[in-house]
């Protein structure tokens, strides 16, 4: 906005168009820093980080029929997908369930993890003598649906500072097939975000 070139009769309207101009100024510039910080925040805005289950296999000594106990073996990755920012993990809880039951879990201790590195978990479960029946029986048929869940809290650390805490519930479902492998042209199951219908289930 410009201020008119005569000279004005009322010194009051100079002084008004002045402010007017300033004020004027004074939100463009807060607009461009807004727009600013906006795009600064979407580049340092860390990602989460992704879990896949790469490998899963029960051993052929575990399938023998009326067999009293079973081992799930299995290989987690853990990948930081950020190029500025490293992860500090709480203890991560992670589990098998078999229909409303839980099969088997283990407790992955913290951690830190570097910028951009992936972290692989090779473990094995021992599955509960009371639920090894029933799931024994599915695999046999081809038929057993495993879930996966995995709970943690963790921190990013960007440009030295590290943020709050972070909570992360996720979930996964596996088809075991009559070899005790995924069935299924899908050999890697990315775990996502677990629903509100999955917490309350595991709640």
């Amino acid at each position: 906005m410009k201020c008119e070139s005569f000279e004005s009769s009322n010194p009051l309207d100079d002084d008004t168009c002045i402010a007017n101009n300033f004020y004027v100024w004074l939100l463009q510039v807060v607009a461009l820093l807004g727009i600013l910080a906006l795009a600064l925040w979407l580049i340092f805005r860390p990602r989460s980080p992704k879990y896949t289950i790469v490998d899963f296999s029960i051993p052929q000594s575990s399938l023998v029929k009326d067999g009293q106990n079973g081992t799930i073996l299995y290989d987690l990755e853990i990948e930081n997908p950020n190029e500025d920012s490293s992860i500090y993990y709480d203890d991560i809880l992670f589990a098998f369930y078999f229909g409303q039951d839980t099969v088997g879990e283990r407790t992955i201790p913290s951690f830190h993890q570097g910028i951009g590195k992936t972290r692989q978990v090779i473990d094995r479960v021992d599955v509960n003598p009371r639920v090894w029946k029933s799931l024994l029986s599915a695999i046999s048929n081809a038929t057993a649906d495993v879930k996966v869940g995995l709970s943690t809290k963790f921190r990013y650390k960007t440009l030295g500072k590290k943020s709050k805490h972070h909570k992360l519930e996720l979930e996964g479902q596996l088809k075991v097939g009559s070899d005790g492998k995924i069935s299924g042209k899908k050999k890697k199951i990315k775990l996502h975000h677990a629903s509100k219908k999955w917490r309350r289930y595991k709640a």
